[in-house]
Parts: structure tokens; C-alpha cells; sequence
């Protein structure tokens, strides 16, 4: 049985452990449709009903795949929709619009794709500079009055950004990547969201199949995988970084576990307000996860974790510079 969390102070209580979908619309890569809804019924089957998405993963091509994986199951999953992004044709990253009239716009065509008439938790992708926070999440506000939206959701941005949201309306959870890589929170944003009653949703704890141990190189990029241009897969940051993870490796084999179960189950234990996203393709990595989800990491392997990855040891941001600023440190 998955343990179960209060996504923040105003939020409800789901498994500790979800699934981020944006790796089936071919975000590192080809994906399979069939086995795509294969690997979201598993995740349902087994209890995660925390299902993550966007409306620009695959410009549509995700929540329509929910759709379809969901489908006669709304009732008993936990719909997590990101907007803003305005991407081109090809595919470009075109900026972000968090005007109220865009919100209002994205959130009827996710409904439409996605086959339903309310979204669980609903939360702008990114910070759009131009709109301040305040008009975006009164625009949210009012889709929750009117039932179609159930809980307010910020992904990526700093403290501040969310203390404001919070003064309009009362903010579920915050969104960001947190892991064995990616640790920045810790020092000032973790506490302070704590302080504020709200939630952690924490995405890319295998820092994008870092710490799963797989054998990693550019080579093995597809044209359109994201980590081709991302400073912590590049030259030498990739060879340093990779030399740390052959110790989580040795570390996760002295254990009879694998490096990801190491890194997905340390950040399940940081906190009984934090759910944990895991991202996959397969049933099979599907199936790793939840085993540990099911086996909580005993406080001295968690030291032991700790002793081999410190928290400043990885080299390389987690996105190119142009799209680091404005994000939650």
C-alpha cells in the first residue's frame, strides 16, 4: 500500500507517489502510445492516482492520451494540469501568457482533451513576467467558484511568487524539481512553503534518468531529447556527475536495490507533505518505483545515501541558462 499525503494545508490527501506523463508525448525520445496507456493503467491499478501533465506535452498530444488511458477510471484519479506555455508548430518555446483570458482559454481546451468537466489541481508551467501572479491566480480563483478547477497549484517559481498567490487564494501545493542532484530548496523555499501550509510536489528526482544508473552519453540522445541541451548532461559535467553515480550505484547494490529505487526513496522520506513524481515509459520501471514506495528507506541508508551523493556534488544546472531565470531555487 502507497502511504498517503495531505497535498498542503488546503489540499486533499493522495498517494505519497505520482506520475509525471511528460516522458509519453516524446520528451526524451520516442514513445508508444499502447504501452504508454498500459503504464498509466498500471500506475492507477497499483494506487497512484496523482497523474501529471501539460497542455503543451506534446502540444495536446499528452492529455489526449489520458483521455483515452482515464477513460470509465475519472473517478479515481487525481488530475494535475500545468498551462502557459506557447509553443510553434515545430515545436519552439514561444514564451508564456498567464493572462486571465488565457487561462480561461487553456482550461476549456485541457477539459475538452481530456474528456472531463473539472481539473483536480491546476497551475500555470511557469511564471509569466508580464501578468502579475495576483490577476493569474484570480482567474484561477474564479474557475474554482465556478467548479471546474478544485485546488490551486504554482509550478517553478520563487518563494515570493507563491506568498503573493497565497494572499488571493490558499495555494495547494508548489511544484519543482527536488532531488539527490537538485537540492536547492532545502536551504530557504522548503521550509518556507512549510511555513505556509503548502504542498511539495517534487518532479525529476532521477534528475531525467541521471541516477537511475543507466549508461548515459550524447550519443544516446534522440535529436528531440531534452537532455541534449541541458548543462548537466554536457562534457565534463556529464563525466563527474556520472562518477558519483557509480558510487550511489555500488551503494544500491550492497543494498539489493537499484540506484533509482536509492534516489526515488530518499526524497519520499523528506516529508509527509511532499509527493513524489516519478516519470517513465514502462510498467516495468513503473513497478521499481512503487516497490520502494511500499518499503520507506531505513534512516541509516538514507545516511548512507547522503555520505556518497552530497548536497553540492553534481555539476551543471538543470536547464539551459535562458530558461533558469525566474525559477524556484
Amino acid at each position: 500500500m502507497i502511504a498517503k499525503v495531505r497535498l498542503g494545508q488546503h489540499g486533499p490527501e493522495i498517494p505519497a507517489l505520482g506520475l509525471g506523463c511528460m516522458g509519453l508525448s516524446g520528451a526524451y525520445g520516442a514513445a508508444d502510445d499502447r504501452q504508454s496507456i498500459a503504464t498509466v493503467h498500471a500506475a492507477i491499478d497499483a494506487g497512484m492516482s496523482f497523474l501529471d501533465t501539460g497542455d503543451y506535452y506534446g502540444m495536446g498530444h499528452n492529455e489526449m492520451l489520458l483521455a483515452q488511458s482515464i477513460a470509465g477510471r475519472r473517478d479515481k484519479v487525481f488530475l494535475s494540469v500545468k498551462f502557459g506555455m506557447l509553443r510553434g508548430a515545430a515545436g519552439p518555446i514561444l514564451g508564456f501568457d498567464c493572462r486571465p483570458a488565457a487561462v480561461k482559454t487553456f482550461l476549456a481546451y485541457s477539459l475538452k482533451r481530456l474528456g472531463t468537466d473539472y481539473i483536480d489541481l491546476y497551475q500555470p508551467g511557469r511564471g509569466d513576467p508580464s501578468v502579475p501572479v495576483e490577476d493569474t491566480v484570480g482567474a484561477i480563483k474564479e474557475l474554482i467558484e465556478a467548479g471546474y478547477v478544485r485546488y490551486l497549484g504554482l509550478s517553478e517559481v520563487p518563494i515570493e511568487t507563491v506568498r503573493r498567490a497565497q494572499a488571493v487564494h490558499p495555494v495547494a501545493a508548489l511544484q519543482t524539481e527536488y532531488s539527490l542532484a537538485t537540492r536547492g530548496i532545502e536551504s530557504r523555499t522548503l521550509p518556507e512553503l512549510r511555513s505556509l501550509g503548502v504542498g511539495l510536489v517534487a518532479y525529476g528526482v532521477l534528475s531525467r534518468g541521471l541516477l537511475s544508473g543507466a549508461v548515459i552519453s550524447q550519443a544516446s540522445f534522440a535529436q528531440d531529447d531534452f537532455r541534449k541541451f541541458a548543462p548537466r548532461f554536457q562534457g565534463g559535467n556529464l563525466e563527474a556527475n556520472q562518477r558519483i553515480v557509480a558510487r550511489l550505484q555500488q551503494l544500491a547494490t550492497e543494498a539489493g536495490m537499484t540506484p533509482a529505487q536509492l534516489a526515488i526513496g530518499w526524497v519520499m522520506v523528506k516529508g509527509n507533505d511532499i509527493v513524489t513524481l516519478i516519470g517513465t515509459k514502462t510498467p516495468q520501471r513503473l513497478a521499481e518505483a512503487i516497490a520502494v514506495a511500499n518499503r520507506p528507506l531505513a534512516a541509516d541508508l538514507i545516511a548512507a545515501i547522503e555520505a556518497v551523493v552530497p548536497a553540492d556534488g553534481f555539476r551543471g544546472e538543470r536547464y539551459p541558462a535562458a530558461f533558469m531565470a525566474n525559477l524556484t531555487q
